[in-house]
């Protein structure tokens, strides 16, 4: 069925969002579009496995005199982490104006510093490459607004202009700052533009189809550079209704799945992730039915549950709230992770964690040397919603022992690993790197805490010294996740269960697809040695994966013990066989 029938399904989305005459035009947009990048882009088939990790980074994370950063980074990659982390994101690598990035000023070219479409283009030729969609708004630098605030008309409706006498007090701020911000245009006219994050990140119009075809030619054109994963960046608030809350909007999710299909009438292989950092049951509904929305979603719950876990010894709150996961269909899953360029988020565990737990965070977070960002309440209050620290200083206090600083760091890592999903991992959390309080004084923004660049010389000095911390995490990091891509029962879309066996263990119980084999993933973090009794269906022996040994073995059945017993913080990845080999989980109780 043509696009232009409206039964086809992009023809019904648009005109759900538009007036009939503008959808047409949307329509005919959208059909030039297709038949565009058609001609440029090659589809190939792909289909998620346990192979698939992402490693989170700037493209100028690791640099070198007179070589682009993008080039830097690749050979880094390519010399210490070839055949173990298959796919990259390259945080937005775009010129900017703020924001490490998040400012766009032009959505088409790449940031000079860090080199150029020809490097993204070789990344992409060596890994799979995630790139930022960040459309909800753009940089007031940009050609775009600059030809707005200069009359130009073609831009007249591509931002929200809006009398500040109108009533805007139902909107929900992710920042403690203004909804609009002032601008003068070229006649000398005040404009009152809605900017949800800064003045800096002027939010684009949704309701001009126009803005939707120029973003739509954007997004294609990363495909066509050799993009196979789009990160949709603040996607929640991407549509405006004065009146609402303005985030989670209807139109919002129709705008998403909009997007996902114009794209896949290309390149059905691409993947949508939405970047919704809210509370969990908001932030799941980006699943859509399970096959027409986001087929990744951050799981943003998981890094203070995770941390919350460590800082009291205890998982219970981490293990409710684990069996309580669901997902709408076989075909998407979360994308697990415990840091990234943002800091650790507070709004997700609302309802999960209580608001003493939650102040137990921070105070701890602070004590160690972390900062605090905040966000306005309607009644005009503010309450923290970011922790702003690196994530093994989050865990644990700079004076304490090396030793033990890297268990805490690693149990939390591996119960990312093993969680059923895709795994993304930061950077710094992959060589140990700490909070960066020098960047914070000079930048004046609390983010910076966790974004430090490095010379790659003096970073591979680090990895190349035995028992420093960077060395450590590095290579510990490094074997978990090739353990990891090595066995099929860690594949993204698999059957699991959470399993209650102690309030200091965090179990995770997974099936290969043919069920005949499993992984049962055991976390201790706690400071003390617990003993566990294994639940009676689950068949000895069992090897573990982390030390190579199998345990509780004997030909005799009685003399099989169930007993496990886990060192402080220790993680065991224990491997068997399955009691059937037909249906899973359901036919094993």
């Amino acid at each position: 069925m043509h696009i232009s029938n409206p039964k086809h399904t992009i023809n019904k989305r648009l005109h759900k969002l538009y007036p009939p005459e503008i959808a047409e035009r949307a329509v005919n947009d959208i059909i030039d579009l297709i038949f565009k990048y058609k001609q440029r882009i090659k589809s190939t088939e792909y289909h998620l496995s346990q192979k698939d990790i992402i490693l989170i980074t700037y493209g100028d994370q690791v640099s070198k005199l007179n070589e682009p950063s993008l080039e830097t980074l690749n050979n880094f990659m390519n010399d210490h982490l070839k055949g173990v982390i298959n796919s990259v994101h390259i945080l937005p690598f775009y010129p900017y104006s703020s924001d490490d990035g998040f400012s766009v000023v032009n959505y088409n070219a790449v940031d000079p510093h860090m080199g150029s479409w020809r490097e993204i283009e070789a990344i992409s030729k060596e890994y799979r490459l995630m790139v930022d969609g960040v459309i909800n708004h753009i940089s007031q630098f940009s050609d775009w607004f600059q030809a707005y605030l200069a009359g130009d008309p073609y831009f007249q409706d591509f931002f929200i202009d809006v009398d500040p006498i109108v009533d805007l007090s139902d909107v929900v701020r992710p920042r403690a700052t203004p909804v609009l911000s002032e601008f003068l245009d070229n006649n000398g006219k005040i404009r009152n533009v809605w900017t949800t994050f800064s003045k800096d990140q002027v939010d684009l119009n949704y309701k001009s189809h126009r803005v939707l075809r120029n973003v739509l030619d954007a997004l294609f054109y990363y495909i066509e550079k050799g993009a196979t994963l789009i990160r949709l960046d603040a996607i929640a608030f991407i549509w405006k209704e004065i009146g609402t809350q303005c985030v989670h909007l209807p139109q919002t999710h129709e705008l998403i799945q909009l997007m996902r299909e114009v794209l896949h009438e290309v390149a059905s292989e691409v993947i949508i992730i939405t970047e919704t950092n809210v509370p969990h049951h908001e932030n799941v509904s980006y699943f859509g039915s399970g096959d027409d929305e986001a087929q990744m979603v951050y799981n943003f719950a998981l890094p203070p549950l995770l941390l919350n876990s460590i800082l009291h010894g205890n998982t219970e709150k981490l293990t409710t709230w684990g069996q309580s996961l669901t997902l709408p269909s076989n075909k998407v899953c979360f994308f697990n992770f415990t840091a990234s360029h943002d800091g650790i988020g507070l709004r997700p565990i609302k309802d999960i964690l209580s608001d003493e737990e939650v102040q137990s965070i921070v105070t701890s977070v602070k004590e160690n040397g972390g900062l605090v960002s905040y966000r306005a309440e309607a009644d005009g209050s503010q309450t923290p919603y970011e922790l702003n620290c690196s994530y093994i200083d989050a865990l644990s206090s700079p004076s304490e022992s090396q030793v033990l600083r890297v268990k805490k760091m690693l149990v939390t890592q591996a119960t990312v690993l093993a969680m059923p999903g895709v795994p993304g991992i930061y950077f710094h959390s992959l060589v140990g790197s700490q909070n960066y309080h020098d960047g914070v004084k000079h930048s004046g923004v609390n983010r910076t805490i966790n974004r430090e660049k490095y010379n790659v010389d003096w970073l591979e000095n680090e990895l190349s010294k035995q028992g420093s911390l960077q060395k450590t995490m590095f290579d510990s990091y490094k074997r978990l996740i090739s353990i990891r891509t090595s066995e099929e029962a860690f594949n993204p879309f698999g059957e699991f269960q959470i399993l209650n066996l102690d309030t200091r263990i965090f179990a995770i119980d997974q099936v290969c697809s043919e069920n005949t084999h499993r992984i049962l993933a055991l976390h201790n973090f706690s400071d003390k040695e617990v003993s566990i009794d294994l639940p009676k269906d689950i068949l000895l022996p069992l090897c573990d994966l982390i030390t190579s040994s199998c345990t509780n073995f004997s030909y005799e059945e009685e003399k099989q013990s169930r007993k496990i017993t886990l060192e402080p913080y220790q993680i065991m990845w224990l491997k068997g066989k399955t009691n059937k080999t037909n249906k899973g989980f359901k036919d094993e109780k």
